[in-house]
């Protein structure tokens, strides 16, 4: 196990996507954060049934600096609860952890 992190964001749109990317790498928040082209989202929300078009956020970070990131997210987002998932980075090139460990 790793203290490597990848998390999850989805955005409304392009524009959005890429303040929010950069807001976190340059907040030291993320090592990286890739911006999925647009997707098909589908999802219940006040009950009902929705799609959107969205961007995916893919912010790679560390388990210390999650809060932190969630925390920029949840202030910086036009979504009333944007989308803020973590994943455990479970093993990964030794070199690209240590980056994203000494870039955060």
């Amino acid at each position: 196990m790793t203290k490597a992190t990848i998390v999850f964001c989805t955005c409304s749109t392009e524009e959005e996507a890429l303040r929010l990317a950069r807001t976190l790498v340059e907040r030291r928040l993320a090592a990286c954060v890739n911006v999925l082209p647009a997707m098909q989202s589908v999802f219940r929300w006040e009950g009902d049934v929705q799609t959107a078009a969205e961007y995916l956020l893919l912010a790679k970070t560390t388990t210390d600096r999650f809060p932190p990131l969630a925390a920029a997210l949840t202030e910086l987002h036009s979504y009333d609860l944007p989308e803020i998932i973590a994943l455990p980075v479970t093993a990964g090139s030794e070199k690209f952890l240590a980056w994203i460990a000494q870039s955060v």
